[in-house]
């Protein structure tokens, strides 16, 4: 998919769209041609539940006329439909209310070198559609042969090559190629009515950079059995300790709090805030689309502005927002690379990690909460108050003393930004949000 010839004839259709639809009267078109493969299979009990093996393309375009907006798309790449639909927007266009902060980004040259981001790997495409079902065929059978194991949500192994060509009236013309592989387990275990779950995954951008089946297996069933017999607890006000992927679904929610059109909607607490104090001096947190081989590493977003390394937070000081370019000029900032294509989305957004190993973090904890999991929603951007419900790993005297459940976890995000006393050196870049392990100094963990 990496050949330049290969997708000469979309690129030359992509230039075709501008041509035609400014000739139409467009002021600025954007147009988007994405020719993608995917294979995911789940299987359950060493029985494929779901197979599927497809391509597809399709093309969406943005056409801005007076300062209105419409928008397209279509599976159809034939010229005659694909002006058709161009037509209509440009009619739909005129229906619509201007918005001053309509448009492309700023006309400038960009060169970019997509293959040092190291984002493409053509062994992805040479894997026999065999050797990718026994992938989650194995992981679920060497998971389901430890004997404390009961039962399988099943077993998944997907895959994804996508190229992208991206051109607009303003004179941009680029394309690249990106894949994504990623294979994962959940099981249960425990008798009828003492069921405890627990899954794990690993994705990434090389096939040979995936965790193997066993050690996947093996790490979903170490996640689970830790979970057997919970007790409950009485509510108090303890220390909490987020495991790496609890951390990454706080980042979740700051990211959503840092997002441009979170913010000029004011839809965040950390609106208007910008250079003041919002977090501990041990807090930095950075948006970085360049890094090779990670998952959110691109080399544009998708209004083709240059991915680049955004400071968010620079020891606890709050420095940038995260915006495409509508936010962006809505607030009066430059867009920092995170359009996603249906408004701002992260590139690689993490946490910096600390210098301390996970188990010191637990050995100097007399008594708290090494959270797991949470469920449900009870998260407010508006304020940063967090409550959900959790599941945890109770810790007297240093150590991990026995499980916890029906347990609800709660606080505020702007507070927990400015008690978090240590920070692990266990960063992982596992998802596109990430971060390392972290201790709170103190939360409210509901119970009995």
């Amino acid at each position: 998919m990496t050949g330049k010839g290969k997708f000469q004839g979309l690129k030359n259709l992509a230039e075709i769209m501008v041509r035609f639809a400014c000739a139409q009267g467009a002021e600025e078109i954007q147009v988007t041609i994405v020719e993608a493969l995917e294979f995911n299979v789940d299987v359950r009990m060493g029985k494929i539940e779901n197979l599927i093996e497809a391509g597809a393309r399709y093309c969406g375009f943005k056409i801005i006329a007076g300062n209105k907006t419409a928008y397209a798309t279509s599976s159809d790449l034939s010229e005659e439909t694909l002006h058709g639909l161009v037509k209509n927007a440009i009619r739909r266009a005129k229906l619509a209310n201007p918005d001053e902060f309509s448009g492309l980004p700023p006309s400038k040259k960009y060169s970019f070198d997509t293959s040092s981001l190291d984002i493409y790997d053509p062994e992805i495409s040479e894997l026999e559609t065999e050797k990718k079902i026994d992938l989650a065929l194995e992981t679920e059978r060497i998971a389901l042969s430890d004997s404390r194991i009961t039962n399988s949500h099943g077993a998944n192994f997907e895959t994804k090559e996508m190229t992208t060509i991206l051109a607009n009236s303003s004179g941009f013309l680029d394309e690249y190629a990106e894949t994504y592989c990623g294979l994962g387990v959940g099981i249960q275990a425990g008798g009828t009515d003492t069921k405890v779950e627990g899954f794990w995954s690993s994705a990434r951008r090389h096939f040979r950079d995936l965790e193997t089946p066993e050690k996947i297996a093996k790490k979903a069933v170490e996640r689970t059995v830790r979970l057997l017999n919970p007790r409950k607890i009485k509510t108090q006000v303890v220390p909490v300790i987020f495991e790496p992927t609890m951390t990454s679904w706080l980042l979740g929610f700051l990211f959503a709090c840092v997002s441009g059109t979170s913010v000029y909607q004011k839809m965040s607490f950390l609106s208007d805030k910008l250079g003041e104090k919002i977090a501990g001096e041990n807090i930095s947190v950075s948006d970085d689309g360049l890094m090779p081989g990670k998952l959110g590493t691109r080399p544009y977003d998708s209004e083709g502005v240059p991915s680049q390394k955004t400071i968010v937070v620079e020891k606890g000081l709050l420095k940038s927002y995260l915006c495409d370019t509508y936010s962006g000029k809505k607030l009066d900032l430059a867009s920092t690379g995170n359009a996603d294509g249906a408004g701002v989305g992260p590139n690689n957004f993490y946490l910096h990690p600390g210098n301390v190993q996970p188990e010191n973090i637990i050995q100097k904890t007399e008594k708290g909460l090494l959270l797991t999991r949470t469920i449900g929603h009870g998260l407010n951007p508006v304020t940063g108050d967090i409550s959900r419900g959790a599941f945890g790993l109770w810790i007297e005297n240093g150590e991990i003393a026995y499980p916890v459940a029906e347990i609800t976890v709660a606080g505020n995000l702007g507070k927990i930004l400015r008690q978090i006393e240590e920070v692990g050196n266990d960063l992982e870049f596992r998802n596109a949000i990430c971060g390392p392990t972290i201790k709170v100094q103190e939360l409210t963990v509901a119970g009995e």
